[in-house]
């Protein structure tokens, strides 16, 4: 038996598929009624040649099936035991549907620790030896096991950890004012951009008086924003996500109080200059820095008159001048690059 994971709306035609490449076999569609789902009544050997169907995003050896309840899905464990007999590392990948009285936690914790038990194999989320798919449809549970090298990582060792970077980089940005309904709306997308990257802190900085309202607005956006991407790295990733601080502080005096000797500040501007021809020296001051501190205008420039303070002041794209909402993923995105480059040489 294979369990298989489509786009939402895919699921009737990989089912199509599916019988053109291995005969009228059997197949569950939409189960219990959740979509992008499949479940094929076939030899699990039968899988290779269903691995070219675009259609088809995950496909999982079912190794056994049981009724959607903890104790009977913990019971599975020795079958389990013998299938992964031989590895260092597991790990649980728990998705459970319907409404249960246990959560996909408990299955992880309970499952685990009885793996654990029998096999002496430690737990590694990231980078397990064989992945155990517990995969909970309704009133039904599936159980299959595949190797972690089969395991579409979006974290492998090979890769630079973004994290390292990020989170030695203070984004202040000016904020986006004059129309309240733009500047709640300007506001949770820089709120949504600054969480996403996960940067060291994000500091929303006026240059002069503004007017309280209009503030009110943006921080309220920047505050939705943030929370809103928040709750989705939760759900998504497997590791603990950081909250990233938010601050007001006058932009001069933010500059001031950033401007230390292990600090790299930059300007974003389009008379600066191109990244490329800086990023030798930039590259290198990033890497010792304690903090990296971006500054950003919005609608109005970054006042000249900080330049003067400034390490670098860089033109990310001549002739093009970014929204406020794009300069965060942007600005953050060409860093990273750069470093990345630097790293892979290096």
């Amino acid at each position: 038996m294979l369990l298989i994971k489509t786009q939402r709306g895919m699921e009737y035609v990989a089912a199509s598929h599916i019988k053109d490449a291995i005969g009228d076999v059997e197949i569950e569609i939409r189960p219990s009624g959740f979509l992008g789902l499949l479940i094929v009544h076939c030899d699990e050997s039968l899988k290779e040649k269903l691995e070219g169907i675009p259609e088809i995003e995950t496909i999982i050896p079912v190794l056994t099936e049981c009724e959607a309840k903890l104790d009977e899905i913990v019971s599975k464990a020795e079958m389990v035991a013998e299938k992964i007999r031989g590895a260092k590392t597991f790990a649980i990948r728990t998705k459970r549907r319907g409404t249960h009285d246990f959560t996909s936690l408990d299955v992880n914790l309970d499952l685990g620790d009885r793996i654990r038990e029998l096999t002496g194999c430690e737990v590694d989320l990231n980078f397990p030896d064989k992945a155990v798919y517990v995969e909970i449809i309704g009133k039904r549970a599936f159980i299959g096991v595949i190797d972690g090298s089969e395991e579409r990582k979006k974290y492998t060792p090979e890769k630079v950890d973004s994290r390292k970077l990020f989170g030695k980089i203070s984004f202040v940005q000016m904020p986006y004012l004059e129309d309240t309904k733009a500047a709640l709306e300007i506001g949770e997308r820089v709120g949504r951009a600054a969480q996403a990257f996960e940067i060291k802190e994000l500091i929303i900085a006026p240059h002069d008086y503004v007017n309280a309202f209009e503030l009110e607005y943006f921080i309220k956006g920047v505050r939705r924003g943030q929370i809103a991407r928040y709750k989705i790295q939760e759900r998504a990733y497997a590791r603990e996500v950081r909250k990233v601080p938010v601050y007001v502080r006058d932009i001069y005096q933010a500059a001031r109080d950033k401007r230390r000797k292990r600090n790299v500040l930059i300007i974003t501007d389009p008379t600066g200059k191109q990244i490329s021809d800086v990023k030798d020296e930039l590259v290198r001051r990033m890497k010792f820095a304690d903090e990296i501190v971006v500054f950003a205008g919005s609608r109005v420039g970054v006042p000249k008159g900080l330049f003067r303070l400034a390490d670098f002041v860089i033109d990310l794209a001549p002739y093009i001048t970014f929204a406020t909402e794009q300069t965060i993923p942007v600005t953050l995105s060409a860093l990273l690059t750069v470093f990345e480059e630097a790293e892979g040489e290096g």
